[in-house]
């Protein structure tokens, strides 16, 4: 047979059907329970050491009260009483077997959507008493017609849960399966559904609605002991007032087929995370970061007076990459060297893409289709992926409610 994991209102019960069982032996009541001998045997051990009973208490056979035989017709009354009496506790003793019986293969399976003791009382409230199928399980009676009552109530909300789900299922398929619960409640409120986001994240638990996990990195800096260095001017500190004033970049590979790879270089706002500058490309040359830098200018219009934060890869630390800065009127920013905390936002971000873009998947493919996923999730990600640091909006719309505000004080 085997094993169960069976819960300790179970095992406490059974031990007790077990001690309130005149002339009960461990294989009548485990037959009863469907449970192995040794298994009762131990439960009850067990308990009595809890209860400092060093022995099983006797249990001498039931005898009848002594009658005078002087009259026959009392003592055929006392004796009809008596055996009335244990036939009513032999009918007790057996609906509560068969009732426990019952609950082991009820409870047995764990499934927390058909444990609930109320369930049970209310499928065997038509065989048999609900009050005592309550004092069996030790539930509290009220309690239970208090559940019965809600039962409407619990089908309606299981019903509105139903239709969230689908709605929720929309909104994640459209992320590409990578918002969890907070972007998730923001995208329904933009889309004017009232819903809370602990609601979302509980509908999303109940059906299996998850987001997509991080893969193993890989390593894409590569110091250069000979290259220049620059100052820690963000200290961690990845935020911005304004729009271009605080940028920051990073390298990541991207896997292809039969072990080749691609390199991303971007360049992020750290005001709004909006993508500003990304390049593509199958080295990791200073060209790669260059023309990533380049592209960011080409959207902001200037970068004149940005500070630009990278780690202290070879490419950033190049003296093209400074001429570049220079003529770009950018101040150059590193953190220390092999401490991945102080280009933190870089590092997530470029896990979220490959997350996101390559969900269950070893690599990209070929390179047309790897140059194409990612240009797809870049322009996505300005323009419509919501982010927890701008209050779950896109990095285009805060920048656009930024600059409304802005006009407003003005005016």
């Amino acid at each position: 047979m085997a094993l169960k994991d069976y819960s300790d209102e179970f095992k406490a019960d059974a031990v007790a059907l077990y001690e309130s069982t005149p002339g009960a032996t461990y294989k009548s009541i485990a037959a009863d329970l469907g449970i192995n001998r040794a298994t009762l045997r131990e439960w009850v051990l067990r308990d009595r050491e809890r209860r400092g009973v060093s022995a099983a208490p006797a249990r001498p056979p039931a005898r009848p009260a002594a009658v005078s035989s002087a009259d026959p017709d009392e003592r055929v009354r006392r004796l009809e009483a008596r055996v009335a009496e244990l036939e009513a506790s032999e009918r007790k003793l057996a609906t509560e077997r068969d009732i426990l019986r019952k609950a082991a293969k009820y409870f047995a399976g764990g499934d927390e959507l058909v444990t609930s003791r109320f369930q049970f009382v209310d499928d065997l409230r038509a065989t048999y008493e609900v009050k005592r199928l309550c004092q069996i399980l030790d539930v509290n009676r009220s309690s239970y017609y208090k559940w019965l009552a809600a039962a409407e109530a619990r089908a309606a909300r299981q019903r509105e849960d139903l239709v969230l789900a689908e709605k929720i299922r929309e909104v994640h398929g459209e992320s590409g399966g990578a918002y969890g619960s907070p972007q998730v409640t923001a995208e329904l409120r933009e889309k004017g559904h009232a819903v809370n986001e602990k609601r979302i994240a509980r509908v999303m638990r109940a059906f299996d609605i998850t987001g997509i996990r991080l893969r193993r990195r890989v390593r894409t800096t590569v110091p250069d002991p000979a290259a220049g260095t620059a100052p820690d001017l963000f200290g961690r500190d990845f935020t911005a007032t304004e729009p271009g004033r605080k940028l920051m970049g990073d390298i990541t590979y991207l896997p292809l087929q039969g072990g080749k790879f691609l390199y991303l270089a971007t360049v992020l706002d750290c005001f709004s995370r909006k993508v500003v500058g990304w390049s593509i490309a199958g080295h990791m040359r200073t060209d790669l970061v260059s023309d990533a830098l380049r592209m960011a200018a080409g959207t902001r219009g200037s970068l004149d007076g940005a500070v630009f934060h990278s780690d202290h890869g070879a490419q950033y630390g190049s003296r093209a990459y400074a001429g570049l800065c220079d003529q770009l009127k950018v101040t150059r920013s590193m953190g220390a060297v092999g401490t991945s905390a102080d280009n933190a936002a870089c590092e997530s971000f470029h896990a979220s893409l490959k997350r996101e873009t390559l969900q269950s998947a070893h690599d990209y493919g070929d390179a047309t289709t790897c140059r194409r996923t990612v240009f797809a999730w870049l322009t996505r990600y300005n323009t419509r992926r919501r982010h927890s640091t701008n209050s779950y909006l896109s990095p285009d719309e805060y920048e656009h409610r930024h600059h409304n505000a802005k006009l407003t004080l003005a005016a």
